[in-house]
Protein backbone atom coordinates (compact mmCIF):
# COMPACT_ATOMS: atom_id res chain seq x y z
CA UNK A 1 0.00 0.00 0.00
CA UNK A 2 1.43 3.69 -0.82
CA UNK A 3 2.28 6.52 1.81
CA UNK A 4 1.82 8.94 -0.61
CA UNK A 5 -1.04 11.05 0.08
CA UNK A 6 -1.59 14.51 -0.68
CA UNK A 7 -2.01 15.63 3.15
CA UNK A 8 1.92 15.61 3.44
CA UNK A 9 2.10 17.33 -0.27
CA UNK A 10 1.73 21.03 0.95
CA UNK A 11 2.02 20.91 4.37
CA UNK A 12 -1.95 19.36 5.07
CA UNK A 13 -3.18 22.21 2.35
CA UNK A 14 -5.34 20.51 -0.31
CA UNK A 15 -5.08 22.67 -3.68
CA UNK A 16 -8.22 23.09 -5.14
CA UNK A 17 -8.35 24.42 -8.65
CA UNK A 18 -10.84 27.78 -9.23
CA UNK A 19 -11.44 29.83 -12.20
CA UNK A 20 -14.32 32.58 -12.26
CA UNK A 21 -15.91 34.52 -15.29
CA UNK A 22 -17.28 37.96 -14.68
CA UNK A 23 -19.06 40.62 -16.08
CA UNK A 24 -15.79 42.87 -15.08
CA UNK A 25 -12.30 43.25 -13.31
CA UNK A 26 -14.04 45.03 -10.06
CA UNK A 27 -14.38 42.13 -7.39
CA UNK A 28 -16.54 44.31 -5.14
CA UNK A 29 -19.52 45.77 -8.14
CA UNK A 30 -19.15 43.21 -11.06
CA UNK A 31 -21.11 39.79 -11.72
CA UNK A 32 -19.69 36.73 -10.80
CA UNK A 33 -21.26 34.54 -13.50
CA UNK A 34 -19.41 31.22 -13.55
CA UNK A 35 -17.51 29.45 -11.26
CA UNK A 36 -15.40 25.93 -11.47
CA UNK A 37 -13.57 23.50 -8.90
CA UNK A 38 -11.48 21.12 -9.63
CA UNK A 39 -10.79 18.32 -7.00
CA UNK A 40 -7.51 16.87 -6.82
CA UNK A 41 -5.61 14.08 -5.71
CA UNK A 42 -2.59 11.65 -5.05
CA UNK A 43 -2.28 8.45 -6.61
CA UNK A 44 0.27 5.80 -5.55
CA UNK A 45 3.29 7.01 -6.88
CA UNK A 46 2.83 10.49 -5.54
CA UNK A 47 1.57 12.17 -8.65
CA UNK A 48 -1.79 14.78 -8.81
CA UNK A 49 -4.71 14.48 -11.09
CA UNK A 50 -7.76 15.83 -11.35
CA UNK A 51 -10.63 13.93 -9.46
CA UNK A 52 -13.34 15.27 -9.62
CA UNK A 53 -14.81 19.44 -11.44
CA UNK A 54 -17.92 21.05 -10.54
CA UNK A 55 -19.26 24.12 -12.14
CA UNK A 56 -22.28 26.07 -11.14
CA UNK A 57 -23.76 29.14 -13.55
CA UNK A 58 -24.64 32.29 -11.20
CA UNK A 59 -27.19 34.63 -10.97
CA UNK A 60 -25.90 38.32 -10.91
CA UNK A 61 -26.41 39.74 -7.61
CA UNK A 62 -28.79 42.80 -6.74
CA UNK A 63 -27.24 46.04 -7.98
CA UNK A 64 -24.13 44.09 -9.97
CA UNK A 65 -22.72 46.12 -12.84
CA UNK A 66 -22.17 44.13 -16.12
CA UNK A 67 -19.84 45.62 -18.28
CA UNK A 68 -20.64 45.02 -22.00
CA UNK A 69 -16.91 44.51 -23.07
CA UNK A 70 -16.38 41.56 -20.62
CA UNK A 71 -20.13 39.87 -21.55
CA UNK A 72 -18.88 39.83 -25.42
CA UNK A 73 -15.70 38.68 -24.47
CA UNK A 74 -16.72 35.42 -22.46
CA UNK A 75 -19.87 35.27 -24.12
CA UNK A 76 -21.75 34.75 -21.47
CA UNK A 77 -25.37 35.87 -21.79
CA UNK A 78 -26.57 36.10 -17.55
CA UNK A 79 -30.17 36.32 -18.57
CA UNK A 80 -30.56 33.59 -21.02
CA UNK A 81 -33.87 31.85 -20.63
CA UNK A 82 -32.33 28.21 -20.46
CA UNK A 83 -29.35 28.99 -18.56
CA UNK A 84 -29.44 26.77 -15.06
CA UNK A 85 -27.85 29.28 -12.79
CA UNK A 86 -28.52 29.42 -9.11
CA UNK A 87 -28.05 32.43 -6.41
CA UNK A 88 -24.13 33.22 -5.61
CA UNK A 89 -24.77 31.85 -1.71
CA UNK A 90 -26.24 28.50 -3.09
CA UNK A 91 -23.50 28.31 -5.73
CA UNK A 92 -20.67 28.74 -3.31
CA UNK A 93 -22.36 26.58 -0.66
CA UNK A 94 -22.60 23.65 -2.91
CA UNK A 95 -18.87 24.11 -3.78
CA UNK A 96 -17.67 24.24 -0.45
CA UNK A 97 -19.50 21.05 1.14
CA UNK A 98 -17.60 18.94 -2.09
CA UNK A 99 -14.53 20.65 -0.58
CA UNK A 100 -15.07 19.94 3.14
CA UNK A 101 -15.90 16.03 2.22
CA UNK A 102 -12.36 16.00 0.31
CA UNK A 103 -10.92 17.61 3.49
CA UNK A 104 -12.40 15.13 5.61
CA UNK A 105 -11.26 12.36 3.74
CA UNK A 106 -7.58 13.33 2.54
CA UNK A 107 -7.31 14.57 6.33
CA UNK A 108 -6.00 17.67 5.03
CA UNK A 109 -6.78 20.57 7.23
CA UNK A 110 -7.61 23.58 4.70
CA UNK A 111 -8.00 23.93 1.22
CA UNK A 112 -6.00 26.33 -0.81
CA UNK A 113 -7.09 28.09 -3.96
CA UNK A 114 -5.23 27.31 -7.32
CA UNK A 115 -5.48 29.74 -10.45
CA UNK A 116 -4.11 31.38 -13.22
CA UNK A 117 -3.51 34.57 -12.16
CA UNK A 118 -5.01 33.45 -8.70
CA UNK A 119 -5.32 36.61 -7.15
CA UNK A 120 -7.91 37.48 -9.39
CA UNK A 121 -9.91 34.62 -9.00
CA UNK A 122 -9.29 34.79 -5.12
CA UNK A 123 -10.68 38.46 -4.64
CA UNK A 124 -14.29 37.53 -6.45
CA UNK A 125 -14.30 34.33 -4.64
CA UNK A 126 -13.83 36.42 -1.47
CA UNK A 127 -15.92 39.36 -2.29
CA UNK A 128 -18.94 37.00 -3.06
CA UNK A 129 -17.93 35.23 0.40
CA UNK A 130 -18.18 38.42 2.00
CA UNK A 131 -21.67 39.73 0.26
CA UNK A 132 -23.30 36.28 0.78
CA UNK A 133 -22.42 36.48 4.76
CA UNK A 134 -20.84 32.97 4.26
CA UNK A 135 -19.42 32.34 7.71
CA UNK A 136 -17.05 28.89 7.07
CA UNK A 137 -14.98 29.05 4.40
CA UNK A 138 -12.76 25.83 3.78
CA UNK A 139 -10.15 28.36 2.14
CA UNK A 140 -6.96 30.24 2.95
CA UNK A 141 -8.62 33.39 2.92
CA UNK A 142 -5.25 35.18 1.29
CA UNK A 143 -2.45 32.55 0.16
CA UNK A 144 -2.74 30.57 -3.08
CA UNK A 145 -0.76 28.92 -5.67
CA UNK A 146 -1.01 30.72 -9.20
CA UNK A 147 -0.08 28.85 -11.96
CA UNK A 148 1.05 32.01 -13.99
CA UNK A 149 4.09 32.35 -11.87
CA UNK A 150 4.54 28.66 -11.45
CA UNK A 151 4.32 28.30 -15.33
CA UNK A 152 6.54 31.42 -16.09
CA UNK A 153 9.26 29.56 -13.74
CA UNK A 154 8.76 25.86 -15.23
CA UNK A 155 8.00 26.70 -19.02
CA UNK A 156 8.85 30.52 -19.50
CA UNK A 157 5.10 31.37 -20.67
CA UNK A 158 2.26 33.26 -18.29
CA UNK A 159 -0.50 32.89 -20.86
CA UNK A 160 -2.31 30.01 -20.09
CA UNK A 161 -2.56 28.66 -23.61
CA UNK A 162 0.51 29.08 -24.39
CA UNK A 163 1.89 27.58 -20.92
CA UNK A 164 -0.34 24.26 -22.13
CA UNK A 165 0.94 24.28 -25.20
CA UNK A 166 4.76 23.94 -23.84
CA UNK A 167 3.80 21.64 -21.55
CA UNK A 168 2.25 19.35 -24.41
CA UNK A 169 -1.18 20.15 -22.74
CA UNK A 170 -4.11 20.51 -25.59
CA UNK A 171 -5.48 23.92 -25.27
CA UNK A 172 -8.94 25.06 -27.95
CA UNK A 173 -8.89 28.68 -27.68
CA UNK A 174 -12.41 28.02 -28.84
CA UNK A 175 -13.52 26.30 -25.92
CA UNK A 176 -11.39 29.14 -23.23
CA UNK A 177 -13.22 31.14 -21.06
CA UNK A 178 -15.89 28.81 -20.00
CA UNK A 179 -15.31 28.33 -16.03
CA UNK A 180 -15.32 24.93 -16.44
CA UNK A 181 -12.72 24.70 -19.49
CA UNK A 182 -10.05 27.27 -18.27
CA UNK A 183 -10.47 25.43 -14.67
CA UNK A 184 -9.50 21.94 -16.06
CA UNK A 185 -6.73 23.50 -18.18
CA UNK A 186 -4.94 25.18 -15.37
CA UNK A 187 -5.81 21.98 -13.18
CA UNK A 188 -3.90 19.90 -15.70
CA UNK A 189 -0.82 22.64 -15.75
CA UNK A 190 -0.56 22.83 -12.13
CA UNK A 191 -0.61 18.86 -12.19
CA UNK A 192 2.23 18.59 -14.57
CA UNK A 193 4.16 21.31 -12.96
CA UNK A 194 4.20 19.55 -9.70
CA UNK A 195 4.47 15.79 -11.16
CA UNK A 196 7.18 16.97 -13.02
CA UNK A 197 9.43 18.56 -10.25
CA UNK A 198 8.87 15.32 -8.42
CA UNK A 199 10.00 13.49 -11.36
CA UNK A 200 13.40 15.94 -11.15
CA UNK A 201 13.56 14.65 -7.78
CA UNK A 202 12.30 18.43 -6.21
CA UNK A 203 10.30 16.59 -3.56
CA UNK A 204 9.86 13.38 -1.52
CA UNK A 205 7.98 12.77 1.39
CA UNK A 206 9.21 14.51 4.15
CA UNK A 207 9.75 12.87 7.92
CA UNK A 208 9.98 14.36 10.91
CA UNK A 209 13.97 14.04 10.67
CA UNK A 210 14.27 15.54 7.37
CA UNK A 211 11.95 18.84 8.40
CA UNK A 212 14.66 18.91 11.01
CA UNK A 213 17.16 19.08 8.55
CA UNK A 214 15.62 21.37 6.39
CA UNK A 215 15.12 24.14 8.86
CA UNK A 216 18.42 23.98 10.09
CA UNK A 217 20.19 24.50 6.84
CA UNK A 218 17.05 27.18 5.48
CA UNK A 219 15.45 28.51 8.41
CA UNK A 220 11.40 27.47 9.75
CA UNK A 221 8.96 28.71 6.99
CA UNK A 222 5.74 29.27 8.04
CA UNK A 223 4.20 32.13 5.96
CA UNK A 224 0.62 30.00 4.90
Amino acid sequence: MSNHEIKDRFRGFLPVVIDVETAGFNAKTDALLEFAASILRMDENGELYIYETVEFKVKPFEGANLEKEALEFTGIDPFAEDRDDLDEKEAISQMFTKVRKELKSTGCKRAILVGHNAAFDHGFLNAAIERCEIKRNPFHPFSSFDTASLSGLAFGQTVLAKACQVAGIEFSNSQAHSAQYDTEKTAELFCEIVNRWKRLGGWSLVTDGQADTMESAFGKVDSI
